[in-house]
């Protein structure tokens, strides 16, 4: 991750610098090398702000910017606050980016009705597979799997297409007419 750190209206020392790189750098794990993070120190100049030591980050990241600023007595204890922030929102970007990946991969399944949750020893709570059921998937043609489909009353119905030997999905829609899930 590229880092600079810039001072308005204050002399950033090596201490300053060093400080600010060691707290905020961490924060480069969490996101991609490509990353820039830009810190600014200031100290701002009208007498009745008493959190008058100001230091403010921006992230510029392939997704979203990411900006925190925190203020204080001192310079130290607010580049402290800033790395607070920014860690808080950089866990927040990571677990949306994840899981956004995760489901546009298809590795999180739509959480389908019916299955209980439950407590793993880890403390992680899933959904579990309360039931199994094997059935022979005979070919028979779309309009035989819709009569089928209507006989055991299920909302789909998986069978073998006969005129493509693939398996296939028929569907009830909430409009009461059927849906056809095909391979390609």
């Amino acid at each position: 991750m590229n880092f600079q750190v810039k001072g308005r209206n204050i002399t950033v020392t090596e201490t300053l610098r060093s400080y600010a790189s060691d707290k905020l750098a961490r924060l480069g794990k969490n996101l991609n090398s490509a990353s820039t993070m830009e810190v600014e120190l200031f100290c701002e100049k009208n007498p009745s702000i008493a959190d008058n030591q100001v230091a403010e980050a921006t992230i510029f990241t392939k997704g979203p910017v990411i900006r925190a600023k925190g203020a204080s007595t001192d310079m130290y204890a607010s580049i402290d606050l800033v790395a607070d922030k920014l860690s808080r929102q950089v866990k927040k970007y990571r677990s949306k980016l994840i899981s956004h990946n995760a489901h546009v991969r298809g590795s999180l399944p739509p959480e389908p009705a019916g299955l209980e949750m439950k407590n793993e020893p880890g403390g992680t709570e899933g959904p579990t597979i309360v039931k199994t059921k094997s059935f022979t998937v005979k070919p028979m043609s779309a309009e035989e799997a819709a009569l089928q489909l209507e006989m055991i009353g299920h909302d789909f119905f998986v069978f073998r297409n006969s005129e493509s030997n693939d398996t296939n999905v028929i569907y009830r829609r909430r409009d009461g007419n059927y849906g056809l899930i095909e391979p390609k």
